[in-house]
């Protein structure tokens, strides 16, 4: 049996540690914290699987790789919701949803009608809009919590512990997930700031993440359930500020209300800011130093990617087989 450590408890982490446990592996998974938390980027997700809408500004692969999250999570975790995405723009910035439809794949075009008919507290508050129907949606924070129960149940081993790759590495086969805290070992690794809120406003219901579109801060919000809503989320390029800015937190709510002006009553719950990990072109990377792996890079795709990157892990330990996001050289 071949025997493993992964090294990081996030989404990218969990997700390669199950992935190695259905190949048979034995695995263990060192994180720095007891269990997962707002210190993991993972914690403020906002839980979209909606590769055709990424497509919009992603690569090809984000969309293609990205196909396999939803059945992935449903078969692991039973938290994915099959509600399809729904992208709007007010009619001053009907540019901005030509754009993004032009850019995409995988929807429809839905009129006003429809659209209170798929949100009916939207209202006729837009005119026209594209309904993805194929995408879903989950609750990261359960769905974390749901596989690492898993995990604990299949036979995996959980270490808390301040883990150095290159000290488990002598032990064996290690797998690095520590997604921006390997910084120190990735120089090509940067962070891209995100801020987020998490929202209660009870007299809103949504069934399905939103996008509505704007030229400054495109806008997601991702329903919860119970009237709780996540509301993000900025990219700002570089880790500087560990707090949301002003700017941020007037925008985001701006925008909310011009959502749907009941956001203007709603409470904010938390206020979340981390540090995405990502390579120059915004994609993931698999490295290989002998019994070092790295996987890291995941960039605003954690939930979405994370599946597909654990796969390739899996085969490149069991099959010897190169993944398509490999570099040429080792790290």
């Amino acid at each position: 049996m071949i025997k493993v450590a992964v090294i990081g408890a996030g989404v990218a982490g969990l997700c390669v540690a199950q992935a190695l446990l259905d190949r048979g592996a034995e695995v263990t998974v060192i994180d720095r914290h007891a269990d997962v938390g707002p210190h993991a980027c993972s914690w403020w997700a906002g839980g979209m699987l909606a590769p055709f809408c990424e497509g919009e500004s992603a690569e090809e692969p984000v969309v293609r790789l990205g196909s396999e999250a939803a059945d992935w999570w449903a078969a692991k975790t039973g938290a994915v919701h099959r509600c399809g995405s729904l992208v709007v723009s007010p009619t001053r910035d009907k540019a901005d949803l030509a754009r993004f439809a032009r850019r995409t794949g995988g929807y429809r075009e839905v009129k006003g009608t429809e659209i209170a008919a798929l949100e009916p507290d939207l209202g006729d508050r837009f005119a026209s809009g594209l309904f993805f129907k194929s995408e879903a949606h989950l609750a990261p924070r359960v769905a974390l919590a749901t596989l690492r129960s898993g995990l604990v149940a299949d036979g995996a081993a959980f270490v808390q512990d301040t883990a150095d790759p290159d000290e488990y590495v002598k032990q064996g086969l290690t797998i690095d997930c520590r997604g921006f805290q390997a910084k120190d070992a990735l120089t090509d690794l940067r962070g891209v700031k995100g801020e987020m809120l998490v929202l209660s406003c009870p007299d809103i219901e949504l069934n399905r993440p939103i996008r509505m579109l704007h030229p400054r801060v495109p806008l997601y919000i991702v329903p919860r359930g119970d009237g709780v809503f996540m509301l993000g989320a900025t990219m700002i390029e570089g880790k500087a500020g560990e707090h949301v800015t002003a700017r941020a937190m007037l925008e985001l709510l701006s925008a909310a209300y011009a959502l749907n002006p009941a956001f203007g009553e709603a409470e904010v719950l938390e206020i979340g800011v981390d540090s995405r990990p990502a390579f120059p072109d915004n994609m993931p990377r698999i490295r290989r130093d002998g019994n070092l792996i790295r996987a890291n890079g995941l960039f605003r795709h954690g939930f979405l990617l994370a599946p597909a990157i654990a796969r390739m892990v899996a085969e490149l330990i069991f099959d010897n087989k190169t993944p398509e996001v490999m570099d040429e050289v080792a790290a």
